[in-house]
């Protein structure tokens, strides 16, 4: 909306000075001459040069400069009002050396157009030259371009200044929140963690087959601890306990197993090194994937595939569970983390109901590999 209100002021200026400058050259008492059409018409355009000055200022400049000392070489003793114009427009958009070396060329153009124009006296050509662009008036308008050019500048400095500091107190406050997160779900997971262990130990010395679902408990309880330490130590940017990737995917597909789902991993292609995000992506993607059949799916089957392409990393995860063919998935938390995950990394992610039956998880992750 802007650039068209600007747009629209640029070409009301552009007319309102075509318009000044035609009155004023018909005003303007000289001899008739055959050139009369020729001045007329570039007085005329070089008032609406000036429509294009927002976009193309230098071009804009060098129009209406030529146009100036062309209708005072064909006798018309106009000033060169659009010029002005030009010089403000060229000096906001930067171009201070183009503007000031362009200045200088008129200056010496116009005492030789008014002699061209039939003026033989060098003291009248350089008075009416001087009538044409007054130096004044030329330095007003160029310290009026550079100061709104300086203003603007400052303007955007305070603006992206404003944006980081807001940037900065919401980084804060999520590391605030995550710290908070993490003392009160690390208090309550290892209160599950050491009755699990207790209630292991405590049939183990009885000589009681233990549950395989209090062992699953009791490896979630201390994974869910080791994962909530390293996610605030990343926080904190110490760098001493990294994410979990890749090579951590076969663990996870064994703790899948251990609550009675029959999960399978296959890895195919040539591994690499790929890059940190797209290792913790790829990880964060099968977590997810497990997590979702566990708690929802009512599967008996998952099935992990990870695939290492040239130029893309590609996993998928399917389950037979309960989803129904052709229906849309609730957009979860889970599934929305996803999502920013593979798109913040120009990736494509699929999470659907499968025709034959269960759901299917397809992320596709670029990478650029290392010559």
């Amino acid at each position: 909306m802007r650039t068209v209100r600007s747009g629209a002021g640029d070409r009301a200026i552009a007319v309102c000075v075509a318009a000044a400058l035609l009155v004023t050259g018909l005003s303007k008492q000289h001899p008739a001459t055959n050139l009369d059409p020729v001045g007329y018409t570039l007085l005329v355009a070089g008032g609406l040069a000036l429509a294009a000055g927002r976009r193309a200022p230098v071009p804009v400049l060098a129009v209406t400069g030529l146009c100036a000392v062309a209708y005072q070489a064909a006798g018309f003793d106009v000033p060169a009002v659009a010029y002005l114009f030009a010089v403000y427009a060229a000096m906001r958009a930067g171009h201070r050396v183009i503007t000031v070396a362009a200045s200088v060329t008129m200056l010496a153009a116009l005492p030789l157009a008014a002699m061209a124009a039939g003026l033989h006296d060098t003291g009248a050509a350089l008075a009416q030259a001087r009538g044409a662009l007054e130096l004044a008036w030329l330095i007003a308008a160029g310290a009026a371009g550079e100061a709104l050019r300086q203003a603007e500048r400052r303007a955007d400095e305070a603006e992206r200044t404003r944006e980081e500091t807001a940037r900065r107190r919401a980084d804060e406050e999520r590391l605030h929140i995550a710290r908070e997160l993490h003392d009160s779900l690390t208090h309550q997971i290892s209160v599950i963690k050491v009755q699990a262990e207790v209630a292991v130990h405590v049939a183990r010395r009885r000589g009681e087959q233990v549950p395989e679902a209090l062992l699953a408990i009791r490896e979630a309880g201390r994974e869910a601890a080791r994962e909530l330490r390293a996610t605030l130590e990343v926080l904190r940017d110490d760098g001493e306990n990294p994410m979990r990737g890749l090579d951590h995917v076969p663990d996870l597909v064994r703790r899948a197993r251990t609550t009675g789902l029959d999960a399978t991993l296959t890895i195919e292609g040539h591994r690499d090194d790929v890059p940190a995000a797209v290792d913790r992506t790829a990880y964060r993607i099968v977590q997810e994937s497990l997590t979702n059949v566990a708690r929802h799916a009512c599967a008996t089957t998952a099935a992990v595939w990870i695939d290492h392409r040239p130029d893309a990393l590609v996993i998928r995860v399917d389950d037979d569970g309960k989803a129904t063919p052709g229906a849309a998935p609730v957009p979860g938390v889970g599934l929305l983390g996803m999502r920013e995950r593979v798109t913040a990394l120009g990736g494509r992610l699929r999470a659907e109901p499968r025709g034959e039956g269960g759901f299917t998880v397809h992320a596709e992750l670029p990478v650029e590999r290392t010559p």
